[in-house]
Formats: structure tokens, C-alpha cells, sequence
């Protein structure tokens, strides 16, 4: 349509007005995508919380576009190795990032990253958010935060905890958790979610923080005791627990959070149309229902949206970090 509008200009003056209203029209018109499958680079192994969602969102995605979410799992590097992948993508809208917390954290844990988790991409939509859950292996006697910590520091050091890797919501959450609580319990990282509930399974570890999308099955199947959950509410997906706030520690709120980016310069019409699409998903009552039985709650925000709340999750994990006095790697 710039061609036609160009001849039209040479050939007559008067008419750019014309031409010019039919750009505009043109260029507000919802783009041609996509046209082809989409990779969805998830910086976790398979069987963890984001891998979880992606998948579900992936299989409503094909039925919108007749093109597949290809889930592409690129663990490694606290999800850096993935994240880069994606920071280096063409900025087509044909690669997308669906990551979690972690992402807002790295920008203050790791001295020398390949990418600048804000500037390098650009937000498309929160998808959700979930709760974590403190968990024991049934080999702990307790049954309560209270007792937990009551054990803890009865054994000061002694007790280890699993988490997604160094810098993971997790393992921050565990780390603000010893805060507040006064207790000494040392980390294991481990590559990923799964890794770590199946570390807690087989009795590495004695406890972990982690999602309550990887955690569920095991608890359900009492090969872990969960304690509380991390968020601000307790989850329906597991009413019994308590949070750890109502638990004796009023300021404790650590959810984790999924969302979608896609690398910078990607044009805001391709954006724009990735947001509704995915939002569109999440409105689906299966897909809602989904969630919630694995403790998500679809949020489905617009760019802008999460653009702010990744700021604010950068500045606050930050704080998180320098109170813990872990240092950049």
C-alpha cells in the first residue's frame, strides 16, 4: 500500500491526504500473524511450574492459529542460557521468551550478564501468578512453620534445602524466609524445579521452596508435607496449607509469577497482537480452571503492565538481595 500511495502522490499532490488516511488505516489493521510455527524458549528442563503452563497455553494457541507454540526447553546458567537464546533472536515475534521471577532478579545477581533483562526485551503479557509452598520431606517431625522453625534452630546448619538454582524465586524466598524467621538452613542448588522436588523426594535435601505447579503431585501423593504457601493468600488449589504470613510472619509474601517477552525491537503491532492472543487464552474457562487446580491464577495483563511490574520486581528482588548480602556473581 506505501507503493500505491507514493504513485498516487507523483501522479497527483491533491490526493495525498487520500493516501495517507490509507496508510494510516493499513498500518492499524492486525498484522498477518503468525504465519508459520512459534517458538516458545522456556529456560527450564520439562516438568517444572513454567514448562507446565506453557504446554497448556501452547495446545489453546494452536486451535487460535492454526500454527504450533513449539515449547522450546533451553535449561542452564540460572536461566540465562535460554534467555540469551531469545535476546539474540530475530525481533520477528517468531521467538518468545516465557520465563519466570527469575528473570527480574538476575538483573542484580549476575555481575556480567549476556543481556539486560529490561533493556534487551520487550513485555508482552503477565501470564500468572503462583503460589510457592515451604516444604519437608515426611522425614521432618514438623508438622507446623512454627515446629519448622523450632527444628531449624535446633539444629543450626544442619538442614538442607533444594531449590531451581542459584538466584531462582525459590531460592529467594527460602532466603527471605531464614530472615525473618532467624534460622541457619543451607542451600543445594539444582537445575530446575523438578530437579529439586525430585532431590526432596528421594531425601538429598529436607526442605525446599518452590512452585506449587511442580510441588503438587508429590504432596497429593504424600511423598513431601507442605507447610505453607508463600503468597499473600492461601491457594485453592491447596486450601489446607496456610501461608507462612498467617503463620507467625506478617510480611512474608514471595508468589512467583510466568510471563511472555519477545526481544527488543520487535514491532508493536506484532506485540500488540501476541498480547491479545495470549489474553484471549487465558479467558478461556478450561484454561483458568487448569491453572488454578495446579495453584496459578491467569492474569493476562497488557505490555505495559509488565513492563512496570518487572521494574518493580527488579527493585524489590534487589533489596531481597543485598539484605541476604548475596553478592553478584
Amino acid at each position: 500500500m506505501r507503493s500505491a500511495a507514493r504513485h498516487t502522490l507523483l501522479i497527483a499532490g491533491l490526493l495525498a491526504g487520500v493516501a495517507s488516511a490509507g496508510i494510516t488505516r493499513a498500518a492499524e489493521s492486525p498484522p498477518a500473524f503468525p504465519t508459520a510455527a512459534v517458538r516458545a524458549v522456556v529456560p527450564y528442563p520439562p516438568g517444572g511450574g513454567t514448562d507446565i503452563i506453557a504446554r497448556q497455553i501452547a495446545a489453546r494457541l494452536f486451535d487460535r492459529w492454526g500454527h504450533a507454540l513449539v515449547i522450546d526447553n533451553r535449561a542452564g546458567g540460572g536461566t540465562v542460557i535460554g534467555t540469551d537464546v531469545v535476546a539474540r533472536a530475530p525481533a520477528d515475534g517468531y521467538t518468545l521468551l516465557i520465563t519466570t521471577g527469575t528473570h527480574a532478579v538476575n538483573a542484580s545477581l549476575i555481575a556480567k550478564l549476556p543481556f539486560d533483562p529490561v533493556r534487551n526485551f520487550e513485555p508482552v503479557t503477565l501470564l500468572g501468578t503462583a503460589a510457592n509452598v515451604l516444604l519437608v520431606h515426611p522425614s521432618i517431625p514438623a508438622k507446623s512453620v512454627r515446629e519448622f522453625v523450632a527444628l531449624a534452630k535446633a539444629r543450626p546448619g544442619a538442614i538442607n534445602y533444594s531449590s531451581s538454582g542459584n538466584g531462582g524465586t525459590g531460592h529467594l524466598a527460602m532466603e527471605m524466609f531464614k530472615q525473618q524467621a532467624g534460622v541457619s538452613i543451607m542451600h543445594i542448588p539444582y537445575k530446575g524445579a523438578g530437579p529439586a522436588v525430585t532431590a526432596l523426594v528421594a531425601g538429598e535435601v529436607e526442605t525446599s521452596i518452590t512452585n506449587l505447579i511442580a510441588a503438587l503431585p508429590q504432596i497429593k501423593a504424600n511423598r513431601m508435607r507442605a507447610l505453607a504457601v508463600t503468597s499473600g493468600k492461601r491457594s485453592t488449589a491447596l486450601p489446607e496449607a496456610p501461608t507462612i504470613a498467617e503463620s507467625g510472619y506478617p510480611k512474608f509474601d514471595a508468589s512467583g509469577w510466568f510471563a511472555v517477552f519477545v526481544p527488543a525491537k520487535t514491532p508493536r503491532p506484532i506485540i500488540s497482537k501476541l498480547a491479545d492472543d495470549f489474553r484471549a487464552v487465558l479467558k478461556l474457562a478450561e484454561v483458568q480452571q487448569g491453572l488454578a487446580a495446579q495453584g496459578a491464577v491467569a492474569v493476562g495483563s497488557s505490555p505495559e503492565e509488565l513492563g512496570a511490574w518487572l521494574r518493580a520486581e527488579v527493585e524489590r528482588w534487589r533489596q531481597v538481595l543485598v539484605a541476604a548480602n548475596i553478592k553478584p556473581d
